[in-house]
């Protein structure tokens, strides 16, 4: 009897167990946060902070976190509050989130967030990918990532039609068992930048690999641009040229990966994309000037910093669309070059050496972002003049000065033209902040460039040792 007795009451306790966890996922289908508020979480500092869900009552919704607490009007079945500036917090914050229910979201830091997106190489993780070569030294990195102040909130690929209210991803703490998750590139600039600023950094990961920067872009910010409507009309015909992702459609990232985060806190991006523009390199400085414009509106976050990482070295990667990546930081304020014509390889589009690429982004976020001193770009080219059978360079971002690395080394990569526009190797040498080019086949010079090849047999860099980006004068002066 007591037996049974006993199985009665278990039985009796599990139904009660089921039916608490029923009633429990009924309230919260009621209410409910965007994917990006949820555990692990990091928070921007020193902002406003949007947080935002649904819900499907009318009424009003409370978040309560940090000492603040702020309500909202369910709208549309839509609720949003604005958190207050608030300080760095390495102590992990609860939050909470209630009408009749409360949803409690648990270990939120504060410090600074960062979208890290782009194509394949900001997709490629740390770990093996085969049949990918491996990251250079991705298993050391793997030991020793034990930053758990260090987190990554991972998007999911996806294309879509329409604009898309959430991802359903969910945030991961930095740890030697994580890690080989996380974007090479991202957490190599985390890691950096964290060593630099000591408080918590949140990565958002939203890349895609052999996407244009077109479906990165809103089509309304396409079709504002007379050329790029052009596009949009005629977008599968385009993009049928070489390799086209499954599902692809006109702004399907910006449908499926951005608008998602919108209006999420962050104090900049890092991007690396640009392959899959290729064939179309011409056009690239005006494609990712609309896209930069686009992401600054909608973000709703003023002019945030955008650090764009140029196309490494590669046998199929054309220079026109290194310049048209440098003309865009030329033109475009609060944006910076990451170049890395010393980190490629000639036949693999996906360079193993990416700790370099993340150290140039977080050295470039900490100046643009963080008011550092030190130089972050190398010498960018700014003007030339011509006296006799000369041509004189002056270039921005010199640092401690210019060099050749190895400094025994002569200077080479850089190419002379008369009037009749054909090049030629040029004699270059260092004198002060000026770069002297002079060539025994080119009496009267007229250009010159640096680099110019898909695969750059390069040396030029500032004492600070980073290399100087390729370029050509003449597209520099046609457009002043």
């Amino acid at each position: 009897m007591l037996k049974h007795l006993l199985i009665k009451r278990m039985l009796q306790r599990t139904l009660l167990l089921l039916s608490g966890c029923f009633l429990s996922t009924l309230a919260f289908a009621e209410i409910s946060v965007n994917s990006l508020f949820s555990d692990h979480m990091v928070l921007q500092q020193g902002t406003t902070v949007p947080v935002w869900g649904t819900s499907t009552k009318t009424g009003r919704v409370t978040v309560r976190f940090n000492g603040q607490e702020l309500k909202s009007k369910v709208s549309n079945g839509k609720w949003m509050v604005k958190l207050k500036p608030m300080a760095v917090s390495k102590e992990p914050l609860t939050m909470e989130v209630f009408a009749e229910d409360t949803i409690r979201i648990h270990d939120v830091l504060i410090g600074e967030v960062w979208l890290c997106s782009g194509q394949s190489n900001m997709e490629r993780q740390l770990g093996p990918r085969p049949p990918q070569k491996p990251i250079l030294g991705w298993e050391a990195e793997r030991d020793r990532a034990n930053y758990p102040l260090i987190r990554q909130f991972y998007v999911p690929l996806k294309y879509a039609e329409t604009q898309q209210d959430d991802v359903d991803g969910k945030w991961k703490v930095c740890s030697p068992n994580t890690v080989v998750d996380f974007s090479a590139v991202g957490y190599f600039f985390a890691a950096d930048l964290y060593k630099q600023l000591e408080v918590p950094i949140g990565i958002l990961f939203s890349a895609f690999g052999g996407t244009p920067a077109e479906d990165w872009t809103s089509r309304a910010a396409l079709e504002r641009n007379p050329e790029l409507n052009e596009l949009v009309k005629n977008y599968v015909e385009t993009m049928n040229v070489g390799y086209h992702p499954k599902g692809q459609c006109v702004s399907g990232l910006y449908n499926g990966m951005i608008h998602p985060l919108l209006p999420f806190a962050i104090k900049g991006v890092a991007w690396y994309q640009g392959e899959s523009n290729n064939n179309r390199a011409e056009q690239y400085e005006m494609v990712l000037t609309n896209m930069i414009k686009n992401w600054r509106t909608d973000f709703n976050q003023g002019d945030f910093p955008f650090l764009i990482v140029q196309i490494a070295p590669h046998k199929d990667m054309k220079p026109e669309l290194r310049d048209a990546q440098r003309m865009v930081v030329a033109q475009v304020p609060n944006t910076a070059l990451i170049v890395t014509t010393d980190c490629g390889d000639a036949m693999d589009i996906h360079p193993t050496n990416k700790k370099p690429v993340g150290e140039r982004l977080a050295l470039a976020a900490h100046a643009l972002a963080y008011h550092g001193k030190e130089e972050y770009q190398g010498p960018m080219y700014s003007a030339y003049k011509i006296k006799a059978d000369k041509l004189y360079l002056t270039f921005k971002h010199i640092g401690k000065g210019l060099v050749s690395l190895p400094q025994e080394e002569k200077l080479k990569g850089f190419e002379l033209a008369g009037a009749d526009g054909v090049y030629y190797p040029a004699m270059a040498s260092i004198e002060d902040t000026t770069i002297v080019l002079s060539s025994d086949r080119v009496k009267k010079p007229k250009q010159a460039r640096y680099g110019w090849a898909n695969v750059p047999d390069v040396n030029f860099y500032n004492k600070d040792g980073l290399p100087a980006s390729p370029f050509i004068t003449e597209d520099v002066n046609e457009k002043n």
